[in-house]
């Protein structure tokens, strides 16, 4: 998505022109271009797929509802398996219409991650948690902290359930560090990291993703990422926080930017890279 105005063959290209060993994918673009064409495309590129993006929005209480998103997340993990990723991330879902029950919401949430769980496993996928920033709990994600997201994948087995820690959602959080070591305790420990690239399964750290917080926040917000370096998130310190917990699997870019979609895309990308290698890795 950080580039989305590129097609999957151009992006495929950039990447390895780049020297970029990996992209996470997200469904649309992916169902648009063809499941089957997007794995070959990936998989004769030599590309990994970091993770896909996204399941979730388990929080509706009409059964009809509740069905159907199951049935869409049974989907998408297929989808992530046929993409050859281990993980898939998942955005939790916002209040349901005129309810405002938080606790509700994310005990459905769990009733839901119950039934997929052993599902993904099966597949050998890993669900990845996504808490968002505080602003988007009403309409799109009730889990807003890390320690939110970890309370209810403990309920389940790492290999099932872990977490996804984005900085642009979490950095605002004094109480994220701590979470994050607790996320990784053991990670590491058991097990070789699957051949996607993800980490082991033995910890809750199932994706890493870096984007930066700028203001003025745009009117639309969702699309208020800022480019690595442009804002107020100290992420080389974030990257180290994860390192120190254990993770070993690839760190994505997630930007979403309207001044950055207007762009020429390949430019985006050398430059996203090079901000990466700048403020993230050294």
């Amino acid at each position: 998505m950080t580039v989305k105005q590129l097609s999957l063959p151009e992006l495929v290209d950039a990447c390895l022109d780049m020297g970029i060993p990996g992209v996470g994918l997200w469904r649309e673009p992916v169902r648009q271009y063809g499941l089957a064409a997007a794995a070959k495309l990936v998989r004769e590129a030599g590309l990994a797929v970091t993770t896909l993006c996204r399941g979730g929005f388990l929080t509706a209480a009409d059964p009809a509802e509740r069905a159907a998103a199951l049935a869409d997340n049974r989907a998408a993990v297929d989808e992530a398996a046929t993409l050859g990723t281990d993980t898939l991330v998942l955005v939790s879902g916002g209040l349901p219409a005129g309810s405002k029950d938080l606790h509700g919401a994310r005990e459905r949430i769990a009733d839901a991650l119950a039934e997929l769980g052993p599902y993904a496993a099966g597949h050998g996928v890993r669900l990845a948690l996504e808490p968002l920033h505080p602003m988007f709990a009403a309409d799109r994600c009730v889990i807003s902290t890390l320690g939110q997201a970890l309370d209810l994948a403990e309920r389940f087995p790492a290999g099932q359930v872990g977490v996804a820690v984005d900085t642009y959602h979490v950095w605002w959080d004094d109480r994220a560090p701590a979470q994050i070591a607790r996320a990784g305790e053991n990670q590491g420990c058991q097990g070789a990291a699957p051949a996607s690239g993800g980490g082991p399964a033995a910890g809750r750290i199932h994706t890493f993703q870096v984007a930066d917080w700028t203001t003025p926040l745009p009117a639309g917000v969702l699309n208020g990422r800022g480019q690595i370096g442009d804002g107020a998130i100290d992420l080389r310190r974030w990257r180290e926080l994860v390192d120190a917990a254990g993770y070993r699997g690839p760190i994505e870019v997630e930007l979403f930017n309207e001044a950055l979609w207007e762009r020429e895309g390949v430019a985006v990308l050398r430059e996203t890279a090079e901000r990466f290698a700048r403020f993230v890795v050294r």
